[in-house]
């Protein structure tokens, strides 16, 4: 090949060199970008909370027993039934006291019209300072036994004493009871309690008045909400727990004693929180990461996390309200990198319009 021939395709080999050189440059300058989703940081009402589980249970509950032996005459109560608080729920054969009343009553009238005398008496000179203090000692002394008969009798028939429900009555007409026979169990029901226990590490968060949420299995997405009213002073052991409890209102009678529940206990509230979503972050060698979209590039920052929830985060630090975060294309995005950004919305799990 001659000389000439050679430089030829030299020269051209290097036009040819040049000019790819130069469409690369202009690629890197913008001539492609990166699909990517994009969701805007809001701002948002953020719960710190503990999780917990509990169980319902009344605020009072009392095993009913007779105060008067005696056969059961009369059961007025419904098993399972609301009772007024003072309801008649069982009544006890009262003859025998009645009779004991009558008699009492009786021996009380003679006694006050002996001390009627002794004070005529004592007025006309004709009975002792001594008569009438022995006179007016049994008069009160008739008047207390027949006081004494009457609450006796009085407490023949048994009763609610509070407003609740009834539960199962364990008496049946005709039985003979005394005073350690239980009769059936009435607990409140409106309001109710929830009680569950928090670890004792929360001890300085956890207070009266706080909002405590809780579903129960047996009301499948339905959620509950009561303020607690009871702090355990002391740390339960072995297992270093504290026990708390909050009133829950239950005008439906939705809520039973006994029932399982899952229970937040919210211990901090801010209104004004910045979220995103929670497939915006990204976990590197212990730390998280976003992605902000700045003139159309990618920008890699920093971010400390805050409260988690279901399809988002709270980010105390590193994005603000408004600011663009990618969501979807992650894959193949670096710091700098150009990118072409579609906004999607990304609704929070729960929350609908």
């Amino acid at each position: 090949m001659s000389v000439m021939r050679i430089l030829a395709v030299g020269l051209l080999g290097g036009l040819v060199a040049c000019n790819g050189a130069k469409a690369g440059e202009d690629a890197g300058a913008g001539g492609f970008a990166l699909p990517v989703e994009v969701a805007v940081a809001r701002q948002d009402t953020v719960v710190d909370a503990i999780q917990a589980t509990g169980q319902i249970e009344a605020i009072q509950a009392t095993d009913l027993q007779p105060e008067i032996e005696g056969r059961v005459v009369a059961i007025p109560m419904t098993e399972g039934g609301e009772v007024a608080k003072g309801a008649p729920l069982f009544r006890i054969d009262d003859q025998e006291l009645k009779a004991e009343v009558a008699r009492a009553e009786a021996d009380r009238d003679l006694k006050e019209q002996a001390l009627v005398r002794t004070r005529q008496l004592l007025a006309q000179n004709a009975a002792a300072i001594s008569d009438l203090e022995r006179a007016d000692a049994e008069a009160r002394s008739a008047q207390a036994s027949l006081d004494l008969l009457k609450l006796r009798l009085s407490r023949t028939t048994v009763r609610a004493p509070f407003a609740g429900i009834a539960g199962q009555r364990l008496v049946s007409l005709g039985d003979y009871v005394t005073t350690s026979t239980k009769l059936v169990t009435v607990r409140t029901i409106d309001p109710m309690r929830v009680a569950f226990t928090v670890p004792e590490r929360y001890a300085g968060v956890v207070r009266k008045g706080q909002r405590a949420s809780f579903q129960v299995a047996a009301v499948p997405g339905e959620e509950f909400t009561g303020k607690v009213d009871f702090v355990s002073p002391g740390v339960q052991l072995p297992a270093r727990t504290l026990l708390i409890k909050a009133l829950v209102p239950n005008g439906r009678r939705k809520l039973q004693a006994g029932m399982f529940i899952e229970a937040r206990l919210a211990t901090a509230v801010r209104p004004r929180a910045i979220v995103v979503p929670e497939e915006s972050v990204l976990a590197l060698q212990g730390q998280y990461f976003v992605f902000v979209i700045l003139d159309g590039k990618a920008a890699r920052r920093a971010v400390t996390l805050g409260v988690r929830s279901p399809g988002e985060v709270e980010v105390n630090s590193g994005v603000d309200a408004g600011e663009q975060v990618v969501v979807g294309g992650l894959e193949m995005l670096q710091d700098g990198a150009p990118v072409k950004a579609t906004v999607v919305e990304r609704k929070p799990a729960g929350k609908t319009e």
